[in-house]
């Protein structure tokens, strides 16, 4: 496994340099079987690890760039009356793919944005009454601007909960850096990457992270990370039982993807910022805390045992 996951990173890594833990971290939540929220600043390869990963899994794909005027039939589809044959002929959108790029999915309305919200937590959408199963597997990844950018609206819980994990990708290094600037475009080597993991591997690789075992102890460590974002007046509100499902899944995967049959602490640890992240909220003078921030406080604030 863990040889199968290096040539996927050093893949991804060919055309986003310097990012091998994030592209790890992608990788986890795929695996776990979610859906990824890439958050940063324009221009730092968010829509270029979304088309790696797209490329080496061998995933059908389609992106949508969401705007202002985007509707959620843009998304879904929609049904045209065939005058050759008497009746509505139902034309399927974006969304019937096995990856769906949603492209900067905070520049649209919350209108829009609520219609991924049944094809992201049943893998179906209902159009005009009629429900339609996706394809298997079906991902989303979304790219998301930060909120002081112009044009933005925030993405509501119930949409950000569908998100298994949210990652930032940030500036790259200075040695990255240098062999972007020194180098060929990273985004022209998008073309010469093959598939590595073929759609059945990656579904056989989904059903095995389930088999992870994860010991009592440290389902206990679990719940007192959890507790502590429900009691601590810090937080405004705490992770769901959803949340804390989240969080074993992806630490699961993380198990796997490292040639383990068995989760550790540092796996909840690794995973934990970006499961839950953007499901916790600051109350109080940590209102406008940074969602990774406030992981990572909880992390420091409980004992592993």
């Amino acid at each position: 496994m863990r040889q199968v996951v290096d040539k996927l990173i050093t893949s991804i890594g060919r055309v986003l340099i310097g990012k091998d833990e994030q592209i790890r971290l992608a990788i986890t939540c795929l695996f776990a079987g979610g859906h990824l929220l890439i958050e940063d600043m324009p221009g730092m390869g968010k829509t270029t690890l979304a088309q790696g990963l797209a490329a080496v899994l061998g995933l059908s794909y389609n992106r949508v760039q969401f705007t202002s005027d985007l509707l959620p039939a843009d998304i879904l589809g929609i049904s045209v009356y065939d005058r050759t044959r008497g009746q509505f002929e139902f034309h399927p959108g974006p969304v019937f793919s096995q990856l769906l790029l949603a492209d900067e999915i905070n520049r649209t309305t919350p209108k829009t944005q609520s219609a991924l919200l049944e094809a992201m937590a049943e893998g179906q959408v209902t159009v005009e009454g009629e429900t339609r199963p996706l394809p298997h597997p079906f991902f989303v990844i979304a790219t998301q601007n930060p909120l002081t950018q112009s044009g933005t609206y925030p993405l509501p819980e119930s949409q950000l909960d569908r998100f298994l994990m949210r990652i930032e990708l940030g500036y790259p290094d200075p040695r990255s850096e240098r062999a972007l600037l020194s180098g060929v475009n990273p985004r022209s080597r998008l073309a010469e990457i093959k598939t590595l993991l073929p759609a059945k591997q990656l579904l056989q690789i989904q059903q095995h992270v389930a088999d992870v075992k994860v010991a009592e102890n440290l389902v206990d460590y679990l719940q007192r990370l959890v507790q502590f974002t429900r009691d601590d007046p810090v937080f405004y509100y705490g992770l769901s039982p959803r949340g804390a499902l989240a969080v074993l899944q992806c630490a699961r995967a993380w198990a796997l993807i490292h040639g383990r049959q068995y989760v550790i602490p540092e796996d909840i640890q690794a995973v934990f910022p970006s499961v839950a992240g953007h499901r916790l909220r600051g109350a109080g003078e940590c209102a406008n805390h940074d969602g990774d921030v406030l992981a990572n406080l909880v992390l420091s604030a409980v004992d592993i045992f």
